[in-house]
C-alpha cells in the first residue's frame, strides 16, 4: 500500500502539490468565512456542579454571557465613587455602555440589585454588564467599545478596567511570534544537520502546510463542540513538531538512497514505503494514545485529544503524499554531495563513540541515567491537581488587574463565587391552604411575611460554615421552587481551601440543614466545577494510563515481535514521563525559576495537563523508539550479534534522533512566550520530556539495557509467534525481510 501511494504521488508531483495547495486555500477560506470558535466552557456530565449549572440555567434565564464586571476604581485621596460628581459620571458611563452593540443591560452599584458591588471604602465598585453573545464570542472590538463608552467615568478620574469575558477577549494573544521563533530555530538546526538551505526548508514547508490545514479545521470543529483556546495552541505545538520531524526522517532516508545511487523517482517511492510506513506507525501510535483520553469521560478531554490528533493526521498525510511529490521535483538539488554521502572511516565519532562507550560500560551508564531521572522525577511525588484563575494571568493584563482589584476590595473569594441551588418539593412561600405569589429573583416568604423556614435553615447553615465570607439572600425563580444562593468564599478560586469548602458544603453543611425536607441541593460555580473536574480526572487517570500503556506495548510487540522490547520500552517511557512531571511540579507548583518564564510565582497545575501530557508523550516517544529499534533489529537479523547491532543502531540513528528532538524542543520552548500558564506548562513539560527521551533514555538507558539483556531482547514464545502477524514497519520491499526465503529467523523462540 505504501509503495503504491508513493509511486502514484511520485509520478504526478504537480497534481499532488496543487491539490495540497488547494486544500490549504479551502481550509483557510472556510475558517475566514465561518469564523474560528473557541470556548472555555467546561461541562462535567453527572457531576454535582453540572447539575447546579443546568438547574440554574433553566430556572434563572439570563443573558447569553452572564454578568461581566467592569471595574471602577479611584485612588486613595481622590473622591470616592459615592461622591455626587463621580456618581453622575458613573451613571452617564453606564447609560453609554448600555447603548453599545451586544450589551443588553447594565447594573450600577447604585441600583438596588447592585448594592453589593460597592466596596466598604467607596473607592472600588463594578458595573455588571450583560451581553447577548456567549462569553466565547466576545470580541476585542466589543471590549474596546465598552471602554470608549465609559469615557464620562474616565474623564472624572475613575480608572475603568473590564473583567470576565470582556478582559479575556483583549488578553487573548496570538501565538504567531512563538511559531516564527520555533520555525527560525528549526531552520538553523536543519541547515547545520542537512548542509543546505533547500533541504532544510523542505521540513519547514511541510510543517507550515500541515498547520495551514489543521488549525482551520480545528477552528471549524469549534462550531460543533467546545474547543478551548489552549487546544488550538497544543495542536500547533504538536503539529509543527511532528510535521518537521516526520519530514526530516523521510528526507534523510531519501538522501541515503540517492547517495547509494538509487534514481530520484525510485528513491522517493522507497522513502514512502520505508520511512513513510515507519512514520505512519508512529503517528498512529500518537493518535491511539490520544484516543485513550476518551476514557476520561469529559468533553474537555475529548477536545484536547482531538486537537493534536487532527494535527498529527494532517502531518501524516503531508508526509505520505506531498513529500514524495516534492522529492521528485527537487530531488536533484536534495542529493547529498559525495563528500557527505558517507562517514569517513577510522575511529568512531559522535554518537558512534557514545554507542561504543555504552556497550563497554552498560551498568555504570544505566545506573547513572536512572539516578539522573530519579532526581528529576522526585518533585512529582508532591504533584497535586489544582485550578487556575485570573490571578495566574500575566501582570498588567486586564484580567489580572480586574482580579487583583476585586480581591482587594471585596475579598479573594469574590473572583470565584459559589452557586448553591435548591429545588424545593413544593413552592416556597406557601402554607397549608394558601399560596403566595413569587417573582423571579425575589426572596421566598410565607404569607405571614417571614422567610420560608426551609430556606432560612439553609441560609443559616451556609453563613455559619467555615471558609464562607458572605451569603446572599435566597433568590427565588419564577417557578416558585428553584432557589439560588450566592456564596462568597474567604479564599481565592485557586486556593485548595476553596476546594475543601466545596466538599465541606456538600458533605457536612448542607445535608443536616435539609434533613427530612426532601430538598435537592447542588453546589456549583467555577470553583466547584474545577474541583469536580480534577476529581473526575483523578478517578479516571489509572484507566487512561492503563489503556495508553497497553496500546503502546501492543504496537511495539507487533512491530518488533518481542515482548521484552515492548515491556522495556513502556517502562522507559514511564521513567521519562515521571521525570517530565517532576520538572513540571518544580517549576510551576513550587515556582522554581518561574520568574524566568514570565510568571510571578508558583501556579496550580490543572488536572488535565499531566493527563494530556502523558498521552502525547507516549505517542511522541514512539517516533524515536521505532527509529532506533528498527536499526538495531535490522543489524541483529543480519549478523546475529546483539552487542554489535546495538552499537550500529545507535551510531546510525543518534544524529537524526538528536536533531529531530532538538527541533521539537525548540518548537515547544518557543511557546513560553505565551501569557497563558497552561501553554507554558505544556511547553516546559513536553520540551523536557522530549529532551530527556532522546538523550538519556534513547542514548543511554535503552542501549544499555539491550546490551545487558543480549539475545533475550528478541525472545518470542512459539505460541505468540503463531498469533502475531508479520508487520514490517521499516522495510521498503527491496531488502530481504524476516520470513523471506533465506532471511534470518525473526526472533529467538521458546516452546
Amino acid at each position: 500500500m505504501f509503495t503504491s501511494v508513493g509511486r502514484w504521488c511520485a509520478r504526478r508531483p504537480r497534481r499532488v502539490i496543487a491539490a495540497w495547495l488547494l486544500l490549504t486555500a479551502v481550509a483557510l477560506g472556510a475558517v475566514a468565512t465561518f469564523g474560528r470558535v473557541t470556548s472555555e466552557a467546561v461541562s462535567i456530565p453527572g457531576s454535582d456542579s453540572q447539575a447546579a449549572r443546568d438547574i440554574a440555567d433553566r430556572a434563572f434565564p439570563a443573558s447569553a454571557s452572564g454578568k461581566q464586571p467592569v471595574l471602577l476604581h479611584t485612588p486613595a485621596g481622590a473622591a470616592p465613587l459615592t461622591a455626587s460628581d463621580t456618581t453622575a459620571a458613573v451613571r452617564s458611563a453606564a447609560t453609554a455602555i448600555a447603548a453599545v452593540p451586544h450589551v443588553v443591560a447594565v447594573t450600577t452599584p447604585y441600583d438596588p440589585a447592585g448594592t453589593a458591588a460597592m466596596s466598604s471604602d467607596g473607592h472600588t465598585a463594578y458595573l455588571s454588564v450583560e451581553l447577548d453573545v456567549p462569553g466565547r464570542d466576545v470580541t476585542p472590538a466589543t471590549t474596546h467599545a465598552v471602554l470608549a463608552a465609559a469615557a464620562p467615568a474616565t474623564a472624572a478620574g475613575i480608572e475603568v478596567t473590564p473583567g470576565g469575558s470582556l478582559a479575556a477577549a483583549v488578553d487573548r494573544g496570538s501565538t504567531g511570534r512563538s511559531e516564527a521563533i520555533g520555525l527560525g530555530t528549526a531552520l538553523v538546526i536543519l541547515t547545520l544537520s542537512l548542509g543546505g538551505l533547500l533541504a532544510a526548508g523542505l521540513p519547514l514547508l511541510a510543517g507550515v502546510i500541515g498547520l495551514g490545514i489543521a488549525l482551520p479545521v480545528l477552528g471549524l470543529v469549534g462550531h460543533l463542540m467546545d474547543v478551548p483556546e489552549a487546544g488550538e495552541t497544543i495542536a500547533a505545538m504538536i503539529g509543527l513538531g511532528v510535521g518537521i520531524d516526520y519530514t526530516l526522517f523521510g528526507l534523510t532516508r531519501f538522501r541515503e538512497l540517492r547517495a547509494a545511487g538509487v534514481g530520484i523517482e525510485e528513491a522517493a517511492v522507497r522513502t514512502t514505503a520505508g520511512s513513510g510506513k515507519s512514520v505512519a506507525f508512529a503517528g498512529s501510535a500518537v493518535v491511539a494514545a490520544l484516543a485513550g483520553l476518551a476514557l476520561g469521560g469529559l468533553p474537555l478531554l475529548y477536545a484536547l485529544a482531538l486537537a493534536p490528533a487532527i494535527a498529527v493526521v494532517t502531518a501524516l498525510g503531508v508526509n505520505l503524499t506531498l513529500l514524495p511529490a516534492t522529492l521528485v521535483l527537487l530531488g536533484g538539488r536534495l542529493t547529498p554531495r559525495a563528500a557527505t554521502a558517507s562517514a569517513p572511516a577510522g575511529r568512531p565519532r559522535g554518537w558512534g563513540r557514545i554507542a561504543a562507550l555504552v556497550a563497554a560500560r552498560p551498568w555504570p551508564l544505566l545506573l547513572a541515567g536512572l539516578a539522573l531521572l530519579s532526581v528529576l522525577a522526585a518533585p512529582a511525588a508532591h504533584l497535586h491537581l489544582g485550578q487556575l484563575d485570573a490571578g495566574s494571568k500575566a501582570s498588567g493584563s486586564m484580567s489580572r488587574i480586574s482580579y487583583d482589584r476585586m480581591a482587594a476590595a471585596f475579598g479573594p473569594g469574590s473572583n470565584g463565587v459559589l452557586q448553591v441551588v435548591d429545588v424545593l418539593p413544593s413552592p416556597a412561600g406557601t402554607t397549608a391552604g394558601s399560596t403566595a405569589g413569587t417573582t423571579a429573583g425575589s426572596t421566598a416568604r410565607t404569607t405571614e411575611g417571614t422567610v420560608d423556614p426551609r430556606l432560612a435553615a439553609v441560609t443559616s447553615a451556609l453563613r455559619g460554615a467555615e471558609g464562607v465570607a458572605s451569603v446572599s439572600p435566597p433568590a427565588l425563580a419564577a417557578d416558585g421552587r428553584t432557589v439560588r444562593w450566592q456564596v462568597t468564599p474567604t479564599t481565592s478560586p485557586s486556593d485548595p481551601a476553596t476546594t475543601a469548602l466545596v466538599h465541606r458544603l456538600r458533605a457536612d453543611v448542607l445535608p443536616p440543614a435539609t434533613a427530612g425536607t426532601g430538598q435537592q441541593l447542588h453546589v456549583g460555580g467555577t470553583p466547584a466545577a474545577q474541583a469536580d473536574l480534577n476529581a473526575r480526572i483523578a478517578r479516571r487517570m489509572p484507566l487512561v494510563v492503563g489503556f495508553v500503556l497497553s496500546v503502546a506495548g501492543l504496537l511495539l510487540l507487533l512491530a518488533f515481535r518481542s515482548p521484552v522490547v515492548a515491556v522495556k520500552a513502556a517502562v522507559m517511557n514511564l521513567v521519562s514521563v515521571a521525570a517530565a512531571y517532576g520538572v513540571l511540579t518544580a517549576v510551576f507548583q513550587h515556582g522554581l525559576g518561574a520568574g524566568l518564564i514570565g510568571l510571578d510565582g508558583a501556579v496550580p497545575i490543572p488536572g488535565y495537563v499531566p493527563l494530556l501530557m502523558f498521552a502525547v508523550l507516549f505517542g511522541l516517544s514512539m517516533d524515536y523508539e521505532v527509529f532506533l529499534l528498527s536499526a538495531v533489529r535490522e543489524g541483529y537479523l543480519r549478523e546475529r550479534d546483539n552487542r554489535r547491532a546495538v552499537v550500529a543502531g545507535l551510531s546510525s540513528t543518534g544524529r537524526i534522533i538528536s536533531s529531530a528532538a532538538l527541533i521539537m524542543v525548540a518548537v515547544f520552548l518557543s511557546y513560553l512566550l505565551s501569557d497563558d500558564p497552561v501553554v507554558k506548562m505544556f511547553g516546559i513539560g513536553l520540551a523536557s520530556a522530549v529532551a530527556l527521551d532522546a538523550t538519556v533514555v534513547r542514548g543511554l538507558l535503552v542501549p544499555a539495557t539491550m546490551v545487558l539483556l543480549g539475545d533475550g531482547n528478541w525472545w518470542l514464545p512459539r505460541w505468540l509467534d503463531r498469533l502475531l502477524p508479520h508487520v514490517d514497519i521499516e522495510g521498503d520491499g527491496h531488502t530481504a525481510q524476516p520470513g523471506d526465503a533465506g532471511a534470518p529467523a525473526p526472533a529467538l523462540q521458546a516452546g
